[in-house]
């Protein structure tokens, strides 16, 4: 069996494709990137964050993730701000600009919203069976052998 022609991972490849694809089309409307428009939704669900946790969080690194924000602000999209709990760390807040930006991609016109509008409506047996193969393919994927050097 070939392993990189493998019909499990061939499915999960082409989800995360189209997954990616219905972003970008909300993006590209918006005039974002995909990075951008994460990290706009990231910082709308957590106020005050910090660059650090913005970039563990969308799985980037620090530096990646300085010049995202760093773009987003010269935009008028995104402030940064002083820490109330520590003056020395900067945190994130999102503009009304950056509000309305989020709300242009992210609103009624959607794509990715639609579409994972339709997956929340099937039925929850469904639902439940496909999260608890997921749990199981992340177990798999996840778990370190013990024998592993």
């Amino acid at each position: 069996m070939n392993l990189l022609n493998n019909e499990l991972l061939d499915s999960f490849i082409q989800i995360q494709k189209a997954l990616y694809s219905l972003m970008k089309e909300d993006a590209d409307r918006a005039g974002l990137t995909v990075v951008q428009l994460k990290a706009l939704y990231k910082i709308r669900l957590t106020p005050e964050l910090g660059l650090r946790e913005l970039a563990g969080g969308l799985k980037l690194t620090n530096s990646t993730m300085s010049g995202v924000v760093d773009r987003l602000v010269a935009h008028e999209l995104l402030e940064r701000h002083t820490s109330s709990a520590d003056r020395r760390a900067i945190t994130l807040k999102l503009t009304k600009k950056g509000e309305e930006k989020l709300q242009e991609a992210t609103g009624n016109n959607s794509f990715f919203t639609k579409k994972i509008m339709e997956l929340t409506d099937m039925p929850q047996e469904d639902k439940d069976h496909l999260l608890r193969i997921h749990h199981q393919v992340l177990d798999v994927l996840t778990t370190k052998e013990e024998n592993q050097e």
